[in-house]
């Protein structure tokens, strides 16, 4: 008999009974994906993509052609055929902020002219002071989520019903509806979490309003911080996470979501909500919690941060789930795409080391370096191996964020803030291209069989 008398989070014996049996009749035996060459995760055996979908707005470089074999090589990032090591040093060592510009290159296909980034940074700059009235106070502030991802999803579905144009998907009110979420994603963000703080953790409530002269970088530190004050390599490293977060190619499970949802036709709010589902994964955006959290352990149990040794034997014991979580993975190290170096972790690493010079973090930094250096090989003595390892932008990021005081929940929706240029850019891409609703083929393995009456079973 179902009891009455229950949690809404409970899980009572008869929903673990039907979960076993849920488990015992959907199992699908691991040798028939290699009998019906399934590329799982749609990717083969040694890494390589399943070719889905055509786009312009990046491109990822892990290996060359070398007599008509697959060679790695050196990861390169292009965005709109630039390349990001060369777009951030455009950005290095002058005021300026990147983080305007590379949305502008993603979403528009071209370098903006001075002028044409004066003009998109003031078109941000007014969205952001757009938010509807009272949103703030009657969705945000009440019923706070713990989870700043669930929290900036409900925020972003709540928008459809204030936009009169939402099912509207001509490319110019898709446009705007991509441009007023890339504009108000940090305070949606940083809101969302101060009433977390706040109602949650009894912590003082802090509401700032975003000032128009200031960099998306700038505004999250503002509106984060009691005083709102940060210091500009602050402001500079954490418009370099953005920058180098903005945008992956178009099959990362998020940005492949945000194609999928698009090619049904559906709305802006409803395709951005999908897509943030995604990100909230620890296997994807959610990676660099995981990374810190392994860390803390890491420090907790390493008495020597400086023995290769002690290190490498903490390395193996988490290979071998024995250390944190005994899931039996080194987080932070290896990519689906990149094998010899991760160019995003390869930037991070220059800019970590100086603010970790600032923060009086050396040795934290130095701890990180020799992860870096010994997880690799720790991995090729304990694992069969396609490919090469090697450290991921998730490995550095959250280090950073770390080191920039943002509290642990909004990792990932810093994440977001920066990857909704992205997203924007491959959602107009795939309405301006017309495509299909994508549907791939799962081959099913099902017996058929008779149907019996329930007297007779």
């Amino acid at each position: 008999m179902f009891e009455t008398n229950y949690k809404y989070s409970d899980i009572n014996d008869t929903v673990i009974k039907f979960a076993d049996i849920c488990t015992q009749n959907n199992r699908i035996n691991p040798e028939l994906y290699g009998k019906y060459e399934v590329k799982r995760g749609l990717r083969d055996i040694s890494g390589k993509g399943v070719l889905t979908g055509l786009t312009d707005i990046s491109e990822i470089v892990s290996y060359s052609i070398v007599d008509s074999d697959m060679v790695p090589c050196k990861g390169k990032l292009y965005y709109h055929g630039y390349d990001i090591e060369q777009l951030v040093e455009g950005f290095a060592g002058k005021r300026k902020f990147g983080f305007e510009e590379t949305t502008f290159l993603l979403i528009f296909g071209k370098l903006p002219t001075r002028s044409e980034l004066d003009e998109f940074v003031e078109l941000l700059s007014n969205y952001r002071e757009e938010l509807p009235t009272s949103f703030v106070r009657d969705i945000i502030m009440k019923a706070p989520s713990k989870d700043m991802m669930n929290a900036l999803a409900r925020s972003v579905l709540t928008l459809y019903a204030y936009d009169d144009k939402a099912d509207d998907t001509s490319i110019p009110n898709v446009l705007r509806q991509c441009l007023q979420l890339t504009a108000l994603f940090p305070m949606l963000s940083v809101y969302g979490y101060q009433a977390y703080s706040h109602y949650h953790d009894g912590n003082s409530l802090f509401i700032h309003s975003p000032l128009k002269e200031y960099s998306t970088a700038e505004n999250i530190l503002h509106l984060l911080r009691p005083d709102g004050q940060f210091s500009e390599l602050e402001a500079k490293i954490l418009d370099l996470a953005l920058v180098i977060h903005a945008e992956h190619g178009g099959g990362n499970n998020s940005t492949f979501t945000t194609h999928v949802v698009t090619s049904s036709g559906t709305d802006t709010y409803s395709a951005v909500a999908a897509s943030l589902g995604s990100l909230k994964g620890p296997k994807h955006g959610g990676a660099n919690i995981k990374v810190c959290r392994m860390f803390d352990d890491m420090m907790e149990n390493i008495k020597d941060w400086t023995d290769d040794d002690e290190i490498s034997s903490y390395l193996c014991d988490l290979l071998n789930k024995r250390a944190f979580d005994k899931a039996g993975l080194i987080y932070g190290m290896g990519h689906a795409v990149y094998s010899i170096s991760d160019p995003r972790a390869e930037i991070f690493k220059k800019y970590v080391e100086k603010l970790s010079q600032e923060k009086g973090l050396q040795k934290e930094f130095g701890l990180y370096s020799r992860v870096e250096r010994l997880a690799p090989e720790v991995i090729a003595k304990e694992r069969k191996i396609y490919k090469g390892v090697s450290a991921n932008v998730d490995f550095y990021s959250g280090f950073v964020y770390k080191m920039l005081g943002l509290p642990l929940e909004l990792y990932t929706p810093i994440f977001a803030v920066a990857r909704i240029a992205g997203w924007s850019a491959h959602r107009l891409e795939e309405l301006i291209n017309a495509g299909k609703i994508i549907r791939p083929a799962y081959k099913s393995i099902a017996k058929h069989r008779i149907y019996v009456p329930i007297e007779n079973r």
